[in-house]
């Protein structure tokens, strides 16, 4: 396989990185003499206590006891534990700046901005903190939020974890179903919610919706309701429920930030839950801390005074990660509404506009910016920008091209996946390395990733599972609700004893870098060869004349077969010349086996929330099987095309 390098960091880019200063660190403390990634990495997963306890003193992390060991056991899994004896808390650590500095800007759809100072986000969280305990909540009670990206919801957030209440939050697009789906399993004990949202310049009440969740959650005793779009009426609300300004306390002296153990949870987050209830995964507040820290700081290069935006929502776990900006001392970007309103150059104004240092997004917006015409460097040179990253999704070689031509040649591309499971990272960029179309630049420090076929071999240079060979202190705590472990067990653990299989499909190049190639309960199998879907995605959403796809795997005569559903542009059929020049485009640029048995025309392609492509749905329906969530869905209607289906042979 031939590698095509689209960016190489200058010497300066790499001298002046707070990765340089780590490896520096490292070789001095260690008497080693680090001078390149890869080196620096090994010793990572060779010396996992080593890394991680120099890392933990290296980020400043705010802790009010130190801890005793590492790791218990640095081959543990599951169970490994982390920092014991360590007492910290995690909102203590993300408001160690107080001063006049901007912590926060929120842009909503109309471009208006609202700025929000290190020194006032301190001080209404201490009010909203102290209106938490008045109404009675303690350490260990379950917060929910149903709530916009917006400053309330930081704020609620930072407030609920300095008592060490367990916080957990859901976009208000969700559906009720979809809402009572994750929090009727945690029990939540008070709410925050808004009155409505904006999108795509309409209100979307959100009262009527809430009204039908809280009669189905009988565990909450105070909802928080905030006035957002100007139509609060609290006369329809619960009789237990008060506006965010009535919570809010007068407050005096420093704030109280409980002092927990460094497993001590923080969120509770969930699986998709696309076929079947989502999985309620609890975080720790020092784990999550410490590995956002590492991939925030030494991964993306940010520091004190960059401006950190991610187009994420409240249901995404790049909420929360990129929310712990906010202990670099950088000011964090928030946006709620359509990134594509007033128009498709929405959020590209916005980054030139507020001068981002690091704009993140999913691989899908970079699609459906090109496929809109967007050319950012029109518009500007982008001169504060220097780093773009992209998830949800593998990142097309396509879309890799275009940052490249038509945004800046000077910007570190960084796709990076892991996902909600761990909260963070197993693969993404690096300051000090090239950039290759098509391929995640490194394995995180201190993620010993490999690829493994289906006997646990690795297969390095060639396609297989995601796994992780050793612990890490983002690794979940537990599962909600998982007394014995079970579930928790039988989620990452079956497949590899005693190694953490991830369900993604890889190939981790000679360099060190990394092709994803799809979920691997997606993975197609015809005559039992592997093939991931986004092989063939990226051909197919190429053409002009499709405008979205969905690859699944049949069941048939024994064996399994391709078929492959389209979605076409305005103005194109599926005509027999269109279906050879289909065939054609994924036989010379894939491989016979790659070409569909059957192709058939869809009028859409099911979606999470967050923007992943949900082929597992479309498997189960095609084979006469029930989706249970399509509350999880973005656009559930579109389910009801593949069910009634008929798939000829």
């Amino acid at each position: 396989m031939k590698y095509k390098k689209l960016w190489t960091p200058g010497s300066d880019r790499i001298e002046n990185s707070q990765i340089r200063a780590f490896m520096n660190h490292v070789n001095n403390k260690y008497g080693l003499n680090f001078d390149n990634y890869h080196d620096l990495h090994q010793w990572s997963i060779e010396n996992i206590a080593d890394f991680w306890g120099t890392f933990f003193n290296f980020s400043d992390i705010l802790y009010s006891k130190s801890f005793n060991t590492v790791v218990d056991d640095g081959s543990k899994m599951p169970g490994a534990k982390w920092f014991q004896g360590a007492t910290l808390n995690f909102a203590e650590n993300l408001l160690k700046y107080r001063d006049d500095r901007t912590a926060i800007i929120f842009r909503g759809e109309n471009g208006k901005d609202r700025h929000i100072s290190f020194r006032e986000l301190y001080n209404k969280t201490h009010e909203i903190a102290e209106g938490l305990r008045k109404i009675g909540v303690t350490k260990g009670d379950r917060i929910g939020a149903f709530m916009p990206n917006i400053p309330e919801t930081i704020i609620a957030m930072l407030a609920t974890a300095s008592i060490g209440a367990i916080w957990s939050s859901s976009s208000p697009d969700f559906g009720i179903k979809g809402v009572l789906d994750r929090f009727s399993q945690i029990e939540p004990k008070v709410i925050f919610s808004i009155d409505g949202y904006f999108y795509s310049g309409k209100r979307f009440d959100s009262q009527e919706k809430l009204l039908g969740i809280l009669s189905q959650l009988p565990s909450v005793e105070k909802v928080i309701m905030i006035n957002f779009i100007g139509h609060l009426d609290m006369s329809e609300m619960p009789d237990y429920s008060i506006t965010w300004d009535d919570l809010a306390q007068p407050v005096t002296g420093e704030m109280t930030f409980e002092q927990l153990p460094f497993d001590h949870p923080l969120y509770i987050m969930y699986s998709s839950g696309t076929t079947g209830l989502p999985k309620s995964i609890v975080h720790s507040a020092g784990g999550t801390l410490i590995q956002h820290l590492k991939e925030l700081v030494l991964h993306c290069d940010v520091k004190k005074d960059d401006r950190v935006f991610y187009f994420t929502t409240c249901g995404w776990m790049m909420w929360n990660w990129f929310v712990s900006s906010l202990a670099t001392g950088a000011t964090i970007v928030c946006f709620d509404g359509n990134p594509f309103y007033p128009r498709p150059d929405a959020l590209i104004n916005m980054a030139d506009d507020l001068n981002l240092t690091l704009f993140g997004t999913s691989a899908k917006y970079l699609a459906s910016l090109e496929a809109a015409g967007v050319k950012p460097n029109e518009r500007s040179d982008f001169p504060y920008l220097r780093a773009i990253t992209s998830t949800g999704s593998p990142l097309s070689d396509e879309s890799f091209e275009y940052v490249y031509r038509d945004w800046k040649t000077d910007v570190q591309l960084s796709s990076i996946a892991g996902g909600t499971d761990i909260i963070s990272c197993f693969v993404l960029g690096n300051p000090m390395l090239p950039v290759y179309k098509g391929e995640i630049q490194c394995s995180g420090l201190g993620m010993n990733i490999d690829s493994f076929d289906e006997n646990g071999n690795s297969v390095r240079e060639d396609k297989g599972e995601l796994v992780c060979k050793s612990p890490f202190p983002s690794m979940p705590v537990y599962f909600w609700n998982d007394e014995d472990g079970e579930k928790y067990r039988s989620a990452y653990f079956m497949q590899y004893k005693g190694i953490w299989h991830h369900g993604d499909y890889i190939q981790i190049s000679d360099h060190g870098g990394i092709t994803m190639f799809g979920r691997s309960d997606a993975t197609l199998n015809p005559m039992g060869v592997r093939i991931g879907t986004s092989e063939i995605y990226r051909v197919v959403e190429n053409m002009s004349e499709i405008e979205d796809s969905v690859v699944v795997g049949q069941q048939y005569h024994g064996d399994e077969r391709v078929i492959l559903f389209v979605m076409l542009k305005n103005g194109f059929q599926l005509d027999e010349g269109l279906l050879k020049k289909i065939k054609k485009m994924i036989r010379t640029n894939c491989s016979p086996r790659h070409v569909p048995a059957v192709i058939i025309e869809t009028p859409g392609v099911p979606y999470t929330i967050n923007g992943k492509k949900v082929e597992v749905a479309v498997k189960k329906l095609i084979h006469g099987e029930e989706v249970l969530n399509r509350d999880a869905l973005a656009n559930p209607d579109v389910l009801d095309f593949f069910k009634e289906v008929t798939i000829p042979d």
